[in-house]
């Protein structure tokens, strides 16, 4: 029996793609002349910052944006604001370390029409020891370590909606729920797609308690759960519907095979490198944060509209 032909799949709208893949590396698009480089007066003790949260936020966007060490990305926004003709102080390294530690890093959205439809997913991101080749060729020297990076995307913006950063020994379903309580109350929630390491009571539970259905498959040796509350209900119905009609059936029926673009967001995150430079979990997390800012900044731009070719 021959093997199918893999599907065919092309790109509807090269003109606007290709525009707003240019628009990502201009420096213009950073830089607003009208933010608040300042931080105001909050009229508390002590000695004010100068700097207000969105000034930090760029410039550690050019340190992540360019894989720029601290010295460097000050160096490089003097260089910026000069330019635009813009003679605003330029905070230096140790103040870039030091609010790094305690930055609150706004991340911008676009909300989609009707329900917000989440696909969940999970990476190990490196920030200490050898890289893969050095470790391929001579063995693995010292230690390893990791941080695991948990993220929703909106399956109509591609736009990461709630991020979590905890250690790599965390497992990824006590994490949803926490993603969750990041979507604002007054946003519905439609589905949740996840995969097989998310099917637990707690995880269904959060789901349904957000009004929303969840698309999560049951594990090989999934058992019925006892119906006592509906996420319970709603689980077992997935149970019987895996075992009437098959696994392979019930992912095409209910989409589930669209959780696919999450991994692939996975690979945008680790396209500003494959290591964090931060040691400090506090400023891995804000580090992190950034990533996730500049990678819904260039959704914002413009994405490519991919359909399958009959």
């Amino acid at each position: 029996m021959s093997k199918p032909k893999p599907a065919r799949y092309r790109t509807t709208n090269w003109s606007d793609y290709n525009a707003a893949l240019r628009k990502r590396g201009s420096l213009l698009i950073w830089l607003d002349k009208e933010m608040s480089w300042h931080a105001p007066h909050e009229g508390r003790q002590g000695r004010p910052p100068v700097f207000s949260t969105a000034a930090i936020q760029f410039c550690l966007s050019i340190k992540v944006l360019f894989k720029l060490p601290l010295r460097q990305t000050a160096g490089m926004v003097a260089s910026l604001l000069r330019l635009a003709g813009l003679d605003w102080p330029v905070p230096d390294y140790s103040t870039l370390c030091r609010r790094q530690k305690t930055l609150k890093v706004q991340i911008p959205y676009r909300r989609a029409d009707g329900p917000l439809n989440l696909l969940i997913d999970s990476t190990g991101i490196k920030f200490l020891g050898d890289g893969e080749w050095q470790a391929r060729k001579h063995g693995v020297q010292g230690r390893r370590q990791w941080r695991k990076v948990h993220l929703a995307m909106d399956t109509a913006t591609s736009d990461i909606r709630a991020v979590e950063f905890t250690p790599s020994r965390e497992g990824d379903s006590p994490v949803l729920p926490d993603l969750l309580d990041q979507i604002p109350d007054d946003e519905d929630i439609g589905t949740v797609t996840a995969d097989g390491a998310y099917d637990t009571r707690r995880c269904h539970s959060a789901i349904i308690a957000r009004g929303g259905t969840a698309i999560i498959p049951i594990r090989k040796n999934g058992r019925p759960w006892k119906e006592d509350c509906p996420a319970a209900r709603a689980r077992n119905e997935t149970l019987r519907a895996t075992r009437h009609y098959g696994r392979a059936f019930w992912k095409r029926w209910t989409g589930y095979h669209a959780r696919s673009r999450a991994e692939a967001r996975m690979r945008c995150l680790k396209a500003f490198g494959e290591r964090i430079a931060a040691r400090d979990p506090d400023r891995q997390t804000a580090e992190i944060h950034i990533r996730v800012a500049l990678i819904n900044r260039f959704n914002a731009l413009g994405t490519a509209e991919i359909v399958r070719v009959p």
